[in-house]
């Protein structure tokens, strides 16, 4: 069997950071958030195919994607108008633990991956400032997370993500193509009506 290649430097990768009352904890979070702003199904730019992920956001910003205006960040909802819900503490403190970030994330990312949902390699570029490191958050079934090099194509190292877990991309890695190539739907019943939440900690302007 060929080995895999090396997880780039500024990869980390922290098993069941969360424990099971923290996750359920975190869930919670989700709830209250997506009530205020809901999940919504954003689109590809230009050609307007529907993502397999559902979206919300935590944070003075939230990432959004359609048709007519493509990847950005907004202060508000697209279909409501109105603002995301505030960061939750548990994931503040994260940040704070597990990066040297001096500030504060502006906005985190609440992707729901449904039965067959999946997340291409891509890299996470749209912010102004990528000094600051990702923080993510897998909250319910097991997902298989790849990540490869800064050019798009070439060989790419998989690990499988548990709920709980926690990854980081710093360094080398921020700017590295990663996705989701797979997700081992059922496995849990953390997440009400099934599947994985993934929350993603950005920072988006310089400072």
């Amino acid at each position: 069997m060929t080995p895999q290649p090396p997880f780039p430097q500024g990869f980390a990768h922290y098993p069941l950071y969360f424990d099971p009352a923290q996750q359920a904890a975190l869930i919670d979070a989700v709830k209250a958030g997506v009530s205020q702003a809901p999940f919504y199904q954003p689109t590809m730019p230009r050609t307007g195919a529907p993502l397999s992920v559902v979206m919300s956001n935590f944070g003075s910003l939230g990432w959004v994607t359609d048709k007519e205006k493509g990847y950005r960040y907004e202060a508000v909802h697209p279909k409501t108008g109105m603002p995301w819900a505030a960061l939750p503490d548990a994931l503040l403190t994260l940040w704070h633990k597990v990066t040297d970030c001096p500030v504060a994330p502006e906005a985190c990312l609440i992707n729901w991956y449904r039965a067959g949902a999946k997340m291409g390699m891509h890299v996470d570029n749209d912010e102004k400032e990528v000094r600051a490191p990702v923080v993510s958050v897998s909250l319910g079934d097991p997902a298989t997370f790849r990540i490869g090099g800064p050019k798009r194509g070439g060989r790419a190292r998989s690990v499988k993500l548990q709920s709980g877990d926690v990854v980081v991309l710093a360094g080398e890695a921020r700017l590295c193509h990663h996705g989701v190539s797979k997700i081992d739907y059922g496995q849990s019943a953390l997440v009400p009506r099934g599947g994985r939440i993934n929350l993603t900690m950005r920072r988006v302007n310089p400072y």
